[in-house]
């Protein structure tokens, strides 16, 4: 348990907030690239709690200002998009995209008040389908070399996805081995070649049995948690009767991203973005080590779930995310369907809005969940300090350039040799992938 002091530090994201100063210092998921994708590129952000609006000028530049105008607050999402920024519709007031007035036209001839007067505004850059900003103080981070950012376009599909509650229990519950045992439990098992970008539908590492079956029949499993550069590393061993081991090895990229295996194929770098401190988006990059991604049959399965141009998803609490009991019987332990979003949808939506921490009760399962909450609030207390220096890729420029992966993987072999397994098979798709991908 917490106090609901440490609660609020840990889950309130405004500007002057405890874990809204650490989020703030890193990249942040604004946009899908496909948001931009049309005759006017101009979208609503709100992130973070503050209200934005992203654009791209007639250069094809990308800026990213306060959504209100600084004359009277008019919304500029329904800005004149002409000379390289947006146009105020209400006076006329002209922004650049770096969010400096450079005309008002309304005013008395050669003002020059126009100079004095900037919109709020953040740099953005492009990556592989998503737009990030930076919202901290001072010089942006560099990247990290990710296999997600390393990867070329055709290797990686972008998606994201609206939940109704904070951004730490989403988080959260992709740093919980456990849960996939009995969250995601199928209690019929589908055909592993017919489960191209779906998660756990894959065969478990090299064998033929559905990744599905291991979860249901191996549902303790023996969790380990390393400290990294990046955050933090779980392995997850699940041992089985044969002499054999599953290792499934996950990973927390801080402070708000986890990177998991999809299939043997396959990884998710997933971010868990606030846009208030009741709502959060899910943004992902699936990345292919092996052919390039099929993006159109991976969006149709997505946009089958989901509406624009929210991205909400379909099921959710008002129509009790479909909830069918005689599926609970024969299907899914869930009774929600086959898609996993809406299973970890329903389990942090129904936490509430935001968790109250101070009435939970955490077993052996959640340690990595405690750790990262620990980092969480160490990172929170050297912010206000000062200090930089112990936050992960918040270091010297080539330190963090050298962050790559992470290894996100399956691998099923000999126990006693667990230790050599997932690195080995790491190196093999690595070795057989058609961009650069070695570490």
């Amino acid at each position: 348990m917490m106090s609901q002091e440490q609660n609020d530090l840990l889950t309130r994201v405004g500007p002057g907030t405890g874990a809204g100063s650490v989020l703030r210092l890193y990249w942040q998921p604004a946009a899908l690239s496909d948001e931009l994708m049309s005759a006017r590129p101009v979208v609503p952000v709100r992130l973070l709690g503050e209200d934005l609006v992203l654009f791209r000028d007639n250069e094809g530049a990308l800026g990213l200002i306060g959504r209100h105008c600084p004359h009277r607050g008019a919304d500029l999402c329904y800005g004149r998009r002409e000379d390289n920024g947006l146009r105020c519709p209400f006076h006329g007031w002209h922004f650049d995209r770096t969010g400096q007035c450079v005309e008002q036209p309304g005013e008395p001839e050669g003002s020059r008040m126009h100079e004095n007067i900037r919109a709020v505004s953040y740099p953005v850059v492009e990556k592989n389908g998503i737009v990030f900003a930076y919202m901290g103080p001072g010089d942006p981070p560099p990247f990290p070399a990710l296999d997600c950012f390393a990867a070329p376009d055709s290797h990686v599909f972008a998606f994201k996805g609206l939940w109704e509650c904070n951004w730490l229990q989403a988080m959260e519950v992709g740093i919980d081995p456990a849960h996939a045992s009995f969250l995601h439990r199928f209690l019929q098992d589908e055909d592993p070649s017919e489960g191209y970008g779906k998660q756990f539908r894959d065969k478990a590492g090299n064998t033929e049995m559905p990744m599905t079956q291991l979860l249901r029949e191996y549902p303790r499993p023996d969790i380990r948690v390393e400290e990294t550069d990046f955050g933090l590393r779980l392995i997850s061993l699940r041992h089985m009767k044969d002499g054999r081991s599953h290792v499934r090895v996950t990973n927390q990229i801080f402070p708000e991203a986890i990177c998991i295996p999809m299939s043997n194929e396959m990884t998710i770098t997933q971010w868990h973005v606030p846009v208030d401190d009741e709502t959060c988006y899910w943004y992902s990059m699936f990345t292919s080590f092996g052919k390039p991604v099929n993006k159109t049959l991976m969006r149709e399965q997505r946009m089958k779930e989901h509406r624009l141009p929210d991205y909400a998803p379909l099921k959710n609490k008002r129509n009790n995310y479909g909830y069918n009991p005689d599926e609970q019987e024969s299907l899914t332990y869930t009774g929600m369907g086959l898609d996993i979003n809406v299973h970890d949808q329903w389990a942090v939506e129904s936490m509430g809005r935001i968790q109250d921490r101070t009435d939970e009760h955490l077993g052996r399962t959640d340690v990595a969940i405690m750790k990262n909450r620990r980092k969480l609030l160490a990172a929170i207390k050297s912010v206000k300090e000062g200090d930089l220096s112990t936050l992960p890729m918040r270091g010297d420029a080539p330190e963090v350039e050298a962050v790559r992966g992470p290894v996100s993987i399956d691998a099923m072999g000999p126990t006693d040799a667990w230790e050599d397994l997932w690195p080995q098979a790491d190196r093999t798709r690595r070795a057989a992938c058609e961009w650069p991908a070695a570490l």
